[in-house]
C-alpha cells in the first residue's frame, strides 16, 4: 500500500516509532474490569508501564461511550499503544437482542477507537485488538493457523466484522494486531470459572461427545502475549493466541479432574447443552477448533505454560494467593 506524506509522518513520529523493550510505555486499555483486563493491568504495571483505563465510569482515565460514538480523544495524547478487550459477553443464550449486543459492542467499540486514533496528530504506535478463534468456525480435526479460511456461522461473522472495524487505524499506517484468543484459563472467569465448581464437587465430565478440540491458553500467557504484541513490530494482522497443545474436550475434562483430584466421569449430553444454551452451545462449547499459534511462535514468543496440566495448576494456585 502506498502511504501518503501524512500517513508516513504519523507512522514515523517519535511516539509512533517502536521504542526499546526496556523503555516505559503509556498503554491505554479497554475492558480493564474484566477477568482478563484485571490481570493485564497488573502485568503491565509490574513491567513498569503506565496504564490508562478506557471506560464509561467516572473513575476511568479516558472516558468513552461506544454506543453513542463518543470518546475523550485528548485522554489518548502521548499513548504508545492501545489494547482493546471490551465487548459483550459471549457466554449467554443468543436471543436476537443478545446477538445484536455481541456484534455492536465489538464493531462499534473497535471502530470508535480506530477512528479516534486515526484522527490524532500523533497516532499510537500499535492497536492490539482482541478477537477469537471462533472466526474459524467448527472445523473438526483440521489444524488451523492464521492463513486458514474463516467460518460461516454467527461467531465467525462477528469476528470478521470485529477485525474489519479497525481499518481506519490501518489506513493511517498504524500497526494493528488481532489476537485471536482461544479459551482463556482462569478460575476467576470464562469457561474454567464456570466449570470449576461441578468438577470440585466430583460431578464434572466431558461436554457432548468430547471429541471437539479446545484451543486454550493460560490467562498468564495471554496477558504476556498482549504485551509481546505491543513490543514486537514484526507482528501485525491476525495472530492466534493459543497454547501449543490443543486438547479434545474429553482430555480437558480428564486433565482438570486429575489436577483437582476429583472424578470426571459424568458427561453433559449434547441435547442438554442445546436446551440450556441453544445456538451458543453449538458454536462455542461443542464447536471444534484445533489451532496453532504460528505467528506468535515465529516472532519468538515462549509459552510459560505449554501444557494443559501446568496451566491449570498455575492458574488454580494463583487464585488461592
Amino acid at each position: 500500500m502506498n502511504e501518503s506524506p501524512e500517513t508516513e509522518s504519523r507512522a514515523h513520529s517519535p511516539t509512533a516509532t517502536a521504542v526499546g523493550l526496556a523503555e516505559r510505555r503509556r498503554i491505554a486499555v479497554t475492558g480493564a474490569t474484566g477477568f482478563i483486563g484485571r490481570a493485564l493491568l497488573r502485568h503491565l504495571r509490574q513491567a513498569g508501564h503506565e496504564v490508562r483505563r478506557i471506560g464509561r465510569s467516572g473513575d476511568a482515565d479516558v472516558r468513552w461511550n461506544p454506543a453513542a460514538g463518543t470518546m475523550d480523544a485528548a485522554g489518548l495524547d502521548g499513548v504508545d499503544a492501545v489494547i482493546h478487550l471490551a465487548g459483550e459477553q459471549i457466554a449467554q443464550r443468543w436471543t436476537a437482542e443478545a446477538r445484536q449486543r455481541i456484534l455492536d459492542s465489538r464493531v462499534d467499540g473497535t471502530r470508535l477507537i480506530a477512528q479516534t486514533c486515526a484522527a490524532m496528530r500523533v497516532t499510537p504506535e500499535v492497536l492490539v485488538c482482541s478477537s477469537a478463534v471462533g472466526i474459524y468456525g467448527d472445523r473438526g480435526d483440521l489444524w488451523l493457523d492464521e492463513s486458514s479460511e474463516t467460518g460461516s456461522d454467527f461467531l465467525a461473522d462477528v469476528c470478521r466484522r470485529w477485525e474489519a472495524a479497525a481499518q481506519p487505524a490501518r489506513d493511517v499506517g498504524m500497526r494493528v494486531v488481532h489476537l485471536r484468543t482461544g479459551v482463556a484459563l482462569s478460575p476467576e472467569g470464562g469457561a474454567l470459572g464456570k466449570m470449576l465448581l461441578p468438577f470440585q464437587m466430583g460431578v464434572g465430565g466431558r461436554l457432548g461427545a468430547g471429541t471437539q478440540w479446545m484451543s486454550w491458553i493460560s490467562r498468564h500467557d495471554l496477558v504476556r502475549a498482549m504485551l509481546f504484541a505491543v513490543e514486537s513490530p514484526e507482528l501485525s494482522g491476525p495472530v492466534n493466541a493459543v497454547a501449543p497443545e490443543p486438547v479434545t474436550n474429553a482430555t480437558f475434562a480428564s486433565t482438570l479432574g486429575r489436577v483437582l483430584r476429583r472424578p470426571a466421569v459424568l458427561p453433559v449430553p449434547r441435547f442438554a447443552l442445546r436446551a440450556m444454551y441453544g445456538r451458543m452451545a453449538e458454536e462455542t462449547i461443542l464447536a471444534s477448533q484445533r489451532v496453532r499459534a504460528r505467528a506468535l511462535e515465529a516472532a519468538g514468543f515462549a509459552f510459560t505454560h505449554p501444557t494443559l496440566a501446568s496451566a491449570l495448576r498455575f492458574e488454580l494456585a494463583e487464585a488461592q494467593q
